[in-house]
């Protein structure tokens, strides 16, 4: 409706203008007395006269009238300037500007006009920009439907393989389509999604089945033992039935503690605490009950990030499996290295095979040494400590050492204010050993 308003607008006054100029060069021909009598025309403004008082035509152009006038407009003397649109009989109008000689009370008038243009006239201009609308309205909706279907093309290859992907076959990857725009993007990260849904389903898998085949063989045997104090009441001396059975149940109620743990690290979500690990690993040490010195240097000042439980759980499990395997004392540093904070435990005992440095971080992986010096232990004390190293951004490995077994963890420092490091050594004293909860070599 603007469009049509302005577009009417417009015409019409170009059309006033066209007439106004005509009527004004006329104007001036006849105050000189210099008109013709047959008035050229000036298309598209070919409707030209001169009228006097009386309304009679004095000269005219060859598309007006010799005797009657286009108008009986006759503007007033003070205002000389008037535009009108007149209208026949036949509804045929004319844009007309209709400019009085002078002032005076017999002066004449001088009409110049043209016929209305069609796009006022009729209302082919509405039926033009609807047509137009319409057009463009198409156009637009054509252009979207493509666009949309080639931009929901790779949504659909996207949901159909995603239909396909079971949790039995994660091997499945979601095509990327090309460029980097969100869509390619988000393929991107679903594919990084599913590899990492795949892996922990495997993780899952592998770890069930290892549990399931360490939680038998306990029952198997326990079953084993209750069935033949049942079977051979003679036979059977029901109170080493009776401690053999307990050492079993010993053994399950660990592995089932340290499954916990493992459940526990799996979905813990809270928030980090600032540490001091040189002060955390001093503590503990005054703590831990030992049956072997325990000689302690650590660093104070080192800030580390993390749960303060789950590193005590680190620290408690390589101390007690140090003391589990020295054979004179035990020695623990806390120092920095570069950006790290680095914790050594080291023992006099008989160490670690090279070929067994990561075969006692496997669950449940259990060499013959910690076998006889622990038979109650789960196997999963050190694969825990690994877990809660790499959840603190950290490791956990052994390291060669002269003599016996040297475990380090290794921390990332985190952001503190600089200040002076202090040096604290201490030496534990003599106490009484306390069995471990796992962490053991191979335990």
């Amino acid at each position: 409706m603007t469009l049509d308003l302005t577009i009417r607008y417009k015409v019409q006054a170009d059309s006033f203008d066209q007439a106004e100029r005509v009527a004004s060069q006329w104007s001036a021909a006849a105050r000189n007395g210099i008109v013709p009598h047959r008035m050229p025309a000036y298309p598209p403004v070919d409707l030209v006269q001169i009228v006097d008082s009386h309304m009679r035509v004095v000269d005219s152009s060859k598309a007006a009238s010799d005797t009657v006038p286009l108008s009986t407009l006759r503007p007033p003397p003070d205002d000389r300037f008037q535009r009108r649109i007149e209208c026949g009989e036949d509804h045929h109008c004319v844009m007309l500007m209709a400019i009085r000689l002078t002032p005076e009370a017999d002066a004449g008038v001088v009409f110049a006009g043209l016929p209305e243009p069609s796009v006022l006239s009729t209302h082919r201009l509405e039926h033009i920009i609807v047509g137009g609308i319409l057009l463009l309205v198409s156009v637009a909706a054509w252009t979207t439907w493509a666009l949309v279907g080639r931009t929901l093309r790779p949504v659909e290859a996207i949901r159909a393989r995603i239909s396909e992907i079971t949790v039995s076959d994660l091997s499945l990857r979601v095509p990327v389509p090309p460029g980097r725009d969100e869509l390619a993007q988000l393929s991107v990260t679903a594919n990084q999604t599913l590899a990492r849904l795949e892996s922990a389903v495997r993780q899952q898998r592998e770890f069930a089945s290892t549990t399931s085949h360490e939680l038998r063989s306990p029952l198997a045997g326990l079953r084993t033992q209750l069935e033949e104090a049942l079977t051979y009441p003679d036979e059977v001396d029901p109170r080493e039935t009776i401690r053999t059975a307990l050492t079993s149940a010993d053994r399950l109620e660990a592995i089932v503690n340290d499954l916990l743990v493992l459940a526990r690290l799996r979905v813990t979500d809270a928030p980090p605490e600032p540490i001091d690990l040189g002060d955390l690993v001093s503590a503990e040490v005054k703590l831990q009950p030992h049956r072997l010195p325990m000689n302690v240097r650590a660093t104070t000042g080192l800030m580390i990030s993390g749960s303060r439980m789950q590193l005590i759980r680190v620290l408690d499990n390589l101390m007690v499996n140090a003391q589990r395997h020295a054979e004179s004392s035990v020695e623990i540093t806390v120092e920095q290295d570069g950006d790290q904070a680095v914790v050594a435990v080291t023992d006099d005992g008989p160490g670690v095979a090279p070929a067994n440095r990561e075969r006692i971080f496997e669950r449940f992986v259990r060499l013959d040494d910690s076998r006889r010096r622990d038979p109650g232990g789960s196997g999963l004390g050190l694969a825990i400590s690994r877990d809660i190293a790499r959840a603190h951004h950290g490791t956990l490995r052994v390291e060669d050492s002269p003599k016996g077994a040297r475990f380090v963890l290794r921390l990332p420092l985190a952001d503190r204010p600089d200040g002076p490091v202090h040096l604290h050594p201490a030496r534990g004293e003599l106490a009484p050993a306390r069995k471990g909860d796992g962490g053991t070599i191979g335990d």
